[in-house]
């Protein structure tokens, strides 16, 4: 499935966006995998409540499952203005 970054996790990562293996059943799971990867995943995911998910564009809960998902993405909390 492609992952995709937005803002500072985008950063904190170095990379908009990126293919990934996963046989992760849910969100968290997925964020579990890619914080175990390197430092840079775990400064990124360091505090979920700082975060928002989408999986195929639709926003969700991070124990959401990935079922049949192609796109997750990451991204902070948007503000309106």
């Amino acid at each position: 499935m492609d992952v995709l970054y937005f803002a500072w996790v985008r950063e904190r990562i170095g990379l908009p966006k990126e293919r990934v293996e996963t046989s992760a059943a849910t969100v968290i799971a997925l964020v579990e995998e890619l914080r175990a990867r390197e430092d840079r995943y775990g400064a990124a995911f360091a505090d979920l409540s700082a975060l928002r998910v989408a999986v195929d564009q639709e926003l969700v809960d991070f124990d959401a499952p990935l079922a049949g998902a192609r796109e997750v993405a990451f991204f902070p909390p948007m503000t309106g203005g």
